[in-house]
């Protein structure tokens, strides 16, 4: 059985699995792995994450609630059950309804993006282990938070504007604007997220989305342009 014993890294020994199709987001994730002494494996869909399940069973899986190929919150209802359990399922969403939906999924707790703080993710971790894993004691919270490299996030504007120029038909508007606001949100970029946003309700409105792409599009290639 796992245990938390070292204060200043409460999470050493302990392997996460983080199921997250942003390199950004996954990149915030193991930088806060890495400072918390903890292992960390990704998979960057559902079928990959399955992938990874059959071989091994981590202490810890963090699943972003929109995947492109399927439901997180059903890849958390399937990891719940698995026996034996694995000890801690996190949901991980910027929607302001992602944590009502992983709790209803049965996950253990929920981190919300942008995922930065290095103090709540351990402690959103430790709070969801069994009672006998977690350190005795106080414990000094640290007031550190990551910053990932910005390459990731070139990574991720390039992922969109590929997936823009490819798109023959509205298949691909949610995934489209839900993997667009995480990323807006976890790089503090108030505009690429509201047009984000607008693309999002404008498609569940059944309105006219020609003039939310070429937005986006133009946001997008504008931000490729200036990181070089």
């Amino acid at each position: 059985m796992w245990k938390a014993t070292v204060p200043t890294r409460p999470l050493t020994g302990l392997t996460v699995l983080v199921v997250e199709d942003s390199q950004f987001a996954s990149e915030a994730v193991r930088l806060l792995c890495l400072k918390s002494g903890a292992r960390i494996r990704r998979a960057d869909c559902l079928r990959s994450a399955k992938r990874h399940l059959q071989t091994y069973r981590p202490g810890v899986v963090i699943v972003d609630l929109g995947l492109p190929d399927g439901s997180g919150a059903e890849l958390i209802a399937d990891i719940v059950s698995m026996m034996p359990r694995v000890p801690v399922v996190l949901g991980l969403s910027g929607d302001c309804d992602g944590q009502a939906t992983a709790m209803r999924a049965g996950a253990d707790g929920f981190l919300a993006k942008p995922i930065e703080s290095l103090a709540v993710f351990q402690q959103s971790i430790l709070a969801a282990m069994p009672v006998e894993a977690r350190m005795i004691g106080l414990r000094a919270l640290p007031d550190e938070v990551v910053f990932p490299d910005a390459s990731a996030l070139r990574d991720d504007l390039a992922h969109v504007a590929e997936v823009l120029s490819a798109a023959q038909d509205t298949g691909m508007i949610d995934y489209i604007a839900k993997f667009l606001a995480g990323v807006a949100r976890s790089s503090h970029d108030t505009m690429l997220e509201d047009a984000a946003t607008g693309l999002a309700e404008d498609h569940r409105a059944g309105r006219a989305l020609a003039t939310d792409l070429a937005r986006i599009s133009g946001l997008v290639q504008d931000r490729l342009a200036k990181a070089g």
